[in-house]
């Protein structure tokens, strides 16, 4: 296999889809729809330990890193992570194995702060901005908002010193207040910050009314990276600002949506089942299932390596023969639905948006690559 030199990295879902929010923008609650005759939506001890084995046995590289995702992966009890622990540490095999907890938070107290602590686990959490912009969408199940909720885990994180990192989405209830987003952040204390624009379609292909407008897209970017290069930069860390960046270095994009190929970030689900991304948790890009497929085959597989590179070769026309291309390399593929007349496939629905912020701080970050070079010359 070719391309075994290249690293991945598997988000586990041992919960599957199971969550204790309702948030309207989610795009994977509909994914337990997928099992519908299963009773326990909970990755089992014995295929738990046969994931952290393949896992780590398949990576070319000493470092491996492990994300538990979900649906909300704190609806188990703590006891299981320090379950993961021991097992990872009984199949480390000279490995170096670090761990990211993606959660909404709800469910943190001070037991789990203290395990995250003593384990060294990073912990992103989900956390839409100010508690406006956070509860429009970002619910109990039974109603009411969770912004409190959140800020009471920022505070146990902070009291504990969890390394922890805001993983926000941009939607129709923030995106045209992107000065009020970003100063929420600092306030908390928050030196790193990712944020997803989400772009969420109904069964009828048409954009959701909470998904991002693409100009309002560009025009939140150009705000928001305008405030942080004035004021923050080097001191806060802006995820799509760094990846922009390592465009005009040459470097590899720290934003697998804006990377040239595809592939590097599988999905592994409660019961085994391996997709090939997060956002195509489809039967369509089922590659099988750990119980029968080792994972090192179906991450370095033909089928994988052809999603990988479908994202370049599925560029269309104009994405091509844009100047930017070598930024953004055309973003995520699940995005590419605008059909352009006499063209397939589909343009980016968010093209216009990067192409305004690209356009507005290109001689930016020319300037900030060579101030790097320059920095870390030898």
């Amino acid at each position: 296999m070719s391309g075994f030199v290249r690293p991945f990295f598997a988000t586990a879902k041992p919960v599957g889809a199971r969550c204790n929010l309702h948030c309207r923008y989610c795009y994977y609650l509909d994914k337990a729809g997928l099992y519908p005759r299963e009773a326990s939506h909970t990755m089992g001890p014995a295929l738990l330990e046969a994931f952290i084995e393949q896992h780590i046995g398949a990576q070319p590289q000493r470092e491996v890193m492990f994300v538990w995702h979900g649906g909300e992966p704190t609806l188990l009890p703590l006891q299981y992570f320090r379950q993961v622990v021991g097992l990872q540490r009984r199949h480390a095999a000279g490995h170096v194995v670090d761990n990211c907890l993606q959660t909404n938070g709800t469910l943190l107290d001070d037991e789990w702060c203290q395990f995250l602590r003593d384990e060294g686990w990073l912990v992103g959490l989900s956390i839409d901005g100010t508690q406006r912009q956070h509860d429009r969408y970002r619910q109990m199940r039974g109603g009411g908002g969770t912004h409190h909720r959140v800020m009471r885990a920022v505070e146990k994180l902070e009291k504990y010193g969890v390394q922890w990192n805001a993983m926000a989405t941009i939607n129709a209830a923030n995106v045209g207040e992107p000065q009020q987003f970003y100063r929420f952040f600092k306030s908390i204390g928050c030196l790193w910050l990712q944020f997803t624009p989400v772009v969420e379609r109904d069964g009828h292909g048409r954009v959701c009314d909470f998904s991002v407008a693409p100009q309002a897209w560009g025009d939140f970017l150009c705000s928001l990276f305008d405030e942080w290069h004035a004021q923050d930069v080097g001191r806060v860390q802006v995820q799509l600002f760094d990846a922009t960046l390592a465009g005009y270095l040459g470097l590899p994009p720290t934003l697998c949506s804006f990377a040239a190929t595809c592939g590097q970030a599988l999905c592994v689900e409660h019961n085994g089942d391996v997709y090939s991304c997060d956002h195509f948790v489809t039967p369509d890009h089922l590659l099988g299932n750990l119980r029968q497929t080792p994972l090192l085959q179906m991450a370095y597989g033909k089928r994988q390596q052809q999603f990988g590179l479908e994202k370049t070769q599925g560029l269309s026309d104009r994405c091509r023969a844009c100047r930017y291309l070598f930024v953004c390399n055309g973003e995520c593929p699940k995005n590419r639905f605008v059909q352009a007349e006499k063209e397939r496939p589909g343009e980016n629905y968010l093209c216009p948006g990067y192409h305004s912020f690209f356009a507005h701080t290109e001689n930016a970050f020319r300037q900030l690559a060579k101030l790097y070079r320059q920095a870390h010359s030898v």
